[in-house]
């Protein structure tokens, strides 16, 4: 590769979307949600009792619904998560997350479209928008 001017325009430019990107109110809203998840103690003892409860289901689980106690501990298992997926922070954070997400991928879009529109494009969530042009997510967009 041949470092020339070009090349070192094209990495201000990505620098300064990256600037640009910390700088957001969204990368900003992440970060927060992100901090206060880190240091919530309620969060800590709901992601390990979320932990022991899918290592005991997996015990059971290589024995299916013939395990004595297979209902039991998938029953608890998404009794757990449930609560993991409805506290606050956790939904708070996952959303923000999302957002952010959304918006680097339809920076990747952006970029390699307008390279070429036959570039394709791992958009990663099967909700994304423009997965539909691609296989409905679950490889690459084109």
């Amino acid at each position: 590769m041949i470092y020339d001017e070009q090349l070192f325009e094209l990495e201000d430019a990505v620098l300064n979307v990256v600037d640009s990107l910390e700088k957001s109110q969204l990368t900003q809203d992440y970060l927060k949600h992100y901090t206060s998840l880190e240091e919530n103690h309620d969060v800590d003892k709901l992601v390990i009792a979320l932990e022991r409860a899918n290592d005991k289901f997996e015990q059971v689980s290589k024995y299916g619904k013939f395990a004595p106690d297979f209902k039991e501990k998938r029953r608890e298992l998404r009794k757990i998560k449930r609560q993991v997926d409805t506290h606050p922070l956790i939904s708070e954070f996952k959303i923000s997350e999302t957002e952010l997400q959304n918006v680097l991928d339809y920076i990747a879009l952006d970029l390699s479209q307008s390279i070429s529109k036959e570039i394709k494009v791992d958009a990663g969530n099967p909700f994304f928008e423009f997965a539909s042009r691609g296989c409905g997510g679950s490889c690459h967009v084109k």
